[in-house]
């Protein structure tokens, strides 16, 4: 009998320890997981300042370009009157800049939420890019009855 005792006793404490490394790897995959999708996060966050560097970057580089228009007219006196306008080139409008960041966004959001990564970020920075177009559209309507 105490052979069966001590028998009992080695099979609860193997299957103990089994299920202990069952978890410990269970433990480990999802750690592994959630640091996968972090990554992926900030892969997406690193790409967006990336491109908004560059916007940046273009807009400056726009800002600098100035065109200069200059009109000699000769006045009914015979005098000479010259006019010197200066027109500033503009940079992206508001739709495409709703666009641009909705695209992001969207695709971050979707990355984050949905199971599979890729085609989650892909509806997420379609549907993004849809809602910042039209939010960008109102934008510049209102713009553009204020001028």
């Amino acid at each position: 009998m105490k052979g069966l005792y001590i028998l009992l006793t080695v099979i609860f404490l193997t299957s103990c320890q089994q299920q202990n490394k069952e978890d410990i790897n269970k433990a480990k995959q999802a750690s592994i997981d959630s640091m996968k999708v972090e990554i992926n996060k900030q892969r997406v966050i690193d790409s967006m300042k990336t491109e908004m560097a560059k916007i940046k970057e273009e807009q400056q580089v726009e800002s600098q370009k100035e065109k200069v228009v200059v009109v000699h007219q000769q006045a009914a006196n015979g005098n000479t009157a010259t006019t010197t306008t200066t027109t500033k080139k503009k940079g992206w409008s508001a739709t495409a800049k709703g666009a641009v960041i909705g695209a992001g966004v969207g695709a971050a959001t979707g990355a984050i939420v949905s199971k599979k990564k890729g085609e989650g970020a892909i509806i997420g920075g379609l549907a993004g890019a849809a809602l910042g177009t039209g939010t960008g559209a109102v934008i510049d309507s209102k713009n553009k009855k204020k001028e």
